[in-house]
């Protein structure tokens, strides 16, 4: 599956995971953008996340943007060829994998640490 392929499929996951949220955060999750990589940048490997990682929010989640001098904008960062790796090129595993990773991630933006995605389901 190419490039371009998985980011289709993974754009539409995140779509409709969207609109399967409650709506009253819906419009906040929109308003962060997902970008869909390949795999981590070097820059993300030398903070120490392993080369395999799925997904990665960075910025400052909702409602401490201005806690900081210069806020950092939030994004959720989707790598693509690692999910696919992961689903072990089953497209079904890849779509369930990418749902759970873009609300793992989005849960960051909403301030929930690993314990609290984890009683959520999303770990």
């Amino acid at each position: 599956m190419t490039h371009a392929e998985l980011t289709a499929i993974a754009a539409a996951v995140v779509g409709a995971a969207q609109r399967q949220l409650p709506p009253a955060i819906r419009p906040l999750a929109r308003a962060v953008p997902v970008h869909y990589e390949r795999t981590p940048a070097a820059d993300v490997l030398a903070e120490g996340f392993p080369a395999d990682i799925l997904g990665l929010f960075t910025g400052s989640a909702h409602g401490q943007e201005l806690a900081h001098d210069n806020p950092a904008p939030a994004h959720i960062l989707l790598y693509v060829d690692n999910l696919w790796d992961y689903a072990e090129d089953d497209v079904a595993i890849f779509r369930d994998e990418t749902r759970l990773t873009y609300l793992h991630e989005l849960g960051h933006y909403f301030g929930w640490d690993e314990d609290e995605l984890t009683a959520r389901g999303l770990e």
